[in-house]
């Protein structure tokens, strides 16, 4: 009888062993493993245009790989969302996120990915105090965006970018082939006006001279060489009569099918340009300007958007080796390499990667990224430098304010605003 009972037990036991094994989850607690017995790793991904790709390239590589990739996007400023997943001790194990946040973050939940061969393949990571967190997704840039089928209809004369050396040169053909200008606060203070900034040898000198009045904005030579460029912008804009209600899809559209020449972006307009009846003759230009200082030869730009890999104890060794051999995947292996450049169509960041960049735009930005004429972005702008100085911007741009009282709103904003950690 004592034999039955304990065979019973025994039973028992190992039922409810089975069980509780099945019973497992998905997250940190368990390994990082999925009900599978798979690795699970999360991506945030802060790249809206991009969000379609990542969702199947996720499902594809868990097929191939034996691990469980799950993608997650939301619009909310990068920093404040990721702010909520640590405080609930529910971190993502890889993380998509702007150059800034890698150097406010990087201390307290990024991995040092120095070891990692990449780094030897790329000049845009990002290295804090010698180690190196910062893996950059893509190489982006901007300037004046051109559509030579647009110019040649207007002047009679096939359009070569390289012909546009001054402001001069630029004037004439916008004024017949008109314009466009985004209204859009990120495209006006986080892209144009920030080139105020990047076009000077030390953007943090010029601008702790604008914070201590050492500075005066309104007299410096690079500020109105740039304002002179988008004034020319603005005087032809198909929109200068109603700037301000000029919505970014009309603007592209009407670039894309050739009714105005030119206009102020990035590569990244791609991802809107297409979605109409595109010339493929387009392409990007520096934004010239009247100082003799090469900048009239280069475009802005460098890596833009970076992964990191969580450091939590919520993330296990398990978890962050597969994170590490997806961005190694990403870098070497060819389906990652075509997933970034023909799948997400962009510039890659990594020389080892020598795949064309199939639309017009990135092809520019490549070019003069391979011939190193890229002028760094300052990637340490106040969180609500877009916001308010974009706001500024906008009442220039609707002749609401003149050039110097412009100077003087983005001085006065300068007077409380701090620069980012770096």
């Amino acid at each position: 009888m004592k034999k039955r009972v304990l065979a019973i037990l025994l039973v028992l036991v190992l039922a409810l062993t089975v069980v509780l094994t099945a019973c497992g989850g998905s997250g940190s607690g368990d390994g990082g493993s999925s009900s599978g017995g798979k690795v699970a790793i999360t991506i945030f991904n802060s790249k809206m245009e991009i969000q379609s790709q990542m969702e199947e390239m996720a499902t594809k590589y868990s097929a191939d790989k034996g691990v469980d990739v799950e993608v997650y996007y939301s619009s909310d400023t990068v920093a404040a969302h990721l702010s909520t997943r640590y405080a609930s001790n529910d971190p993502y194990t890889i993380s998509m996120v702007d150059a800034k946040d890698v150097y406010s973050l990087a201390a307290d939940h990024a991995v040092d990915l120095s070891d990692q061969d990449w780094v030897k393949d790329t000049t845009q990571a990002i290295a804090i105090d010698g180690k190196t967190y910062g893996f950059p997704v893509c190489v982006e840039a901007r300037g004046i965006i051109y559509n030579a089928d647009a110019v040649k209809k207007a002047t009679g004369e096939d359009f070569d970018p390289a012909s546009v050396k001054t402001i001069d040169d630029f004037k004439a053909l916008a004024e017949k082939t008109g314009t466009g200008v985004m209204k859009e606060d990120w495209s006006l203070a986080a892209h144009y006006l920030a080139e105020v900034y990047e076009q000077h040898d030390d953007p943090d000198a010029f601008i702790a001279g604008i914070k201590d009045g050492s500075i005066k904005l309104a007299d410096d030579e690079k500020f109105n060489a740039l304002m002179d460029t988008f004034d020319v912008l603005k005087a032809n804009n198909y929109a200068k009569d109603s700037a301000i209600s000029a919505e970014r899809e009309v603007t592209e559209q009407k670039l894309a099918e050739g009714e105005i020449g030119f206009m102020f972006g990035g590569n990244w307009d791609w991802s809107v340009i297409n979605a109409y009846e595109y010339s493929e003759n387009m392409g990007i230009i520096p934004v010239v300007n009247s100082v003799d200082d090469g900048s009239s030869e280069k475009l802005v730009g460098g890596g833009s958007k970076y992964f990191f890999i969580d450091s939590s104890d919520n993330t296990t060794d398990d978890q962050r080796q597969a994170a590490k051999d997806f961005l190694n995947w990403l870098v070497y292996d060819e389906e990652g390499q075509d997933f970034i450049v023909n799948k997400c169509a962009l510039v890659p960041a990594y020389s080892n990667i020598t795949l064309d960049v199939q639309d017009p735009l990135g092809a520019s930005v490549k070019k003069f990224a391979d011939a190193g004429a890229l002028i760094p972005n300052y990637n340490y702008l106040p969180d609500d430098h877009y916001a308010k100085c974009g706001a500024i911007f906008q009442k220039y741009l609707a002749d609401e304010i003149d050039r110097a009282a412009f100077a003087q709103e983005i001085t006065d904003y300068w007077s409380t605003a701090e620069v980012g950690e770096h």
